[in-house]
């Protein structure tokens, strides 16, 4: 048995009933199989690819907090802090009931590949709660996150782990953590990024995961000889990222038809209109039935259903495994030329298998959706500097950033003899700079 198998052999024993981590696992590792064959008696030796698997450290406690009407509550609260090898620990804090070790464990290893990528000093780490926002008052929100950062201050800082945000847990959020952190460290530093802009925050970091998607996926049609403008494109999600996804896009001259929430589905033949979306989701709070009751063209179909629209490019922007094997064949027979994944790890190993084998453009996570964590990254550095740069300098950087990403997996696929392969091209290339890094740093 190959070195690669036996790792992930091991995975699925040691770490039982975490299939999201299995998952992520084995895809990065099989990709891996040229560059460890390679170097395989080195990284044998030296257990490479076991210390890389397994999280530099886990932490999960209790988040007692008491709603409006007095009665306690208490969710479980995770961090897992995956590979420092190339800088601090950085990724996102999810508020979500699926929450649960395996899911934050799958995003964090998925996160340390991503950060790489970058081309920024940034480890891998993710956290979050099984803490549900939704219905709750704003009260009800800032107890459980000074609860929540109270034990989690105790695990993270400046140089040490820089959380974010991500599904559940937005700007309020971060500024009721942020606030408790100040209070209990006594310390106002760039502990945690997606911060409001009067504290810390930067410009564009907002927009950042969605417009990075449009910058990547823009490269991609452009070097394959196509031109985004003009194009239909199909979103998933009605959150941050599909949002400015979808700004983006119409920006650069396609037509976005549809968007989703955990209820339902938009089609809109005359293209979404970003601004109510946004006055819906991120001032209402409300569903997406809203939309349709406010444009007469739109119609709201119950349940999933994104993938079945006629569209030149799909964007998953909403969660992990919601694009399955019938809607790859959905997309396949649609005549679908790009597909860019805008959440993490949105599409099964089947559906992924089956869009590159009919020759679709595929980019995956790591890669695509990469420029929310590139420009907290960059916010980081605001922060270090004591200095605020002005949304266009960030949105130069982050358009710089995911084109030299793209160029990247582009040149380790090919160097690999896959050419076109973007799932290998961006592993071996998040990969090799942080084995090199763990290589020099030694057995730690």
């Amino acid at each position: 048995m190959s070195y690669v198998n036996e790792v992930i052999e091991q995975v699925i024993r040691e770490n039982p009933n975490e299939p999201e981590f299995h998952q992520a696992v084995k895809e990065v590792l099989l990709s891996l199989e040229p560059v460890v064959a390679e170097h395989e008696e080195v990284f044998r030796r030296d257990a490479l690819l076991e210390r890389l698997v397994n999280p530099e450290r886990q932490v999960k406690f209790r988040v007692p907090w008491i709603d409006d009407n007095g009665q306690v509550h208490v969710n479980t609260g995770y961090r897992v802090q995956f590979n420092s090898a190339i800088g601090p620990y950085k990724g996102g804090l999810r508020l979500h009931p699926s929450v649960n070790l395996g899911i934050i464990k799958f995003l964090g290893f998925e996160q340390i590949f991503k950060n790489s990528l970058t081309g920024l000093p940034i480890g891998g780490g993710k956290g979050g709660s099984d803490f549900d926002p939704k219905g709750k008052s704003d009260r009800e929100i800032m107890a459980f996150c000074q609860s929540f950062m109270t034990e989690l201050s105790k695990h993270i800082g400046a140089d040490t782990d820089v959380p974010a945000g991500d599904i559940g847990t937005g700007a309020r959020e971060i500024g009721y953590m942020f606030g408790q952190y100040k209070r209990l460290c006594n310390q106002f530093t760039g502990v945690l990024t997606g911060k409001g802009l009067p504290f810390g925050g930067s410009l564009a970091r907002t927009e950042a995961t969605g417009y990075g998607l449009l910058y990547i996926t823009q490269e991609l049609l452009r070097c394959h000889g196509i031109d985004i403008a003009g194009k239909t494109i199909a979103v998933s999600g009605a959150g941050n990222v599909a949002i400015y996804a979808i700004e983006k896009a119409q920006q650069l001259g396609a037509k976005v038809v549809t968007c989703s929430d955990s209820t339902g589905w938009i089609y809109d033949p005359d293209g979404i209109d970003v601004a109510l979306l946004k006055n819906i989701k991120e001032v209402r709070r409300a569903r997406l039935t809203a939309y349709a009751d406010e444009k007469p063209n739109a119609v709201y179909h119950e349940g999933r259903g994104v993938w079945s629209t006629k569209c030149d490019i799909a964007l998953p922007c909403a969660t992990q495994n919601e694009v399955g094997l019938e809607d790859a064949k959905l997309l396949v027979a649609n005549g679908t030329t790009a597909f860019a994944e805008g959440a993490n790890m949105p599409t099964t190993e089947e559906a992924t298998a089956y869009l590159q084998e009919n020759g679709i453009l595929f980019l995956p996570a790591k890669a695509a959706n990469a420029g929310g964590v590139a420009t907290s990254a960059l916010e980081m550095s605001q922060n270090s500097e004591r200095l605020h740069w002005t949304f266009d300098e960030v949105d130069a950087m982050l358009k710089k950033i995911m084109v030299n990403l793209y160029h990247n997996i582009d040149d380790a696929a090919k160097k690999y003899g896959f050419e076109g392969n973007f799932v290998v091209g961006a592993n071996i290339a998040g990969f090799e700079k942080v084995m090199e890094a763990m290589m020099a740093q030694g057995i730690v």
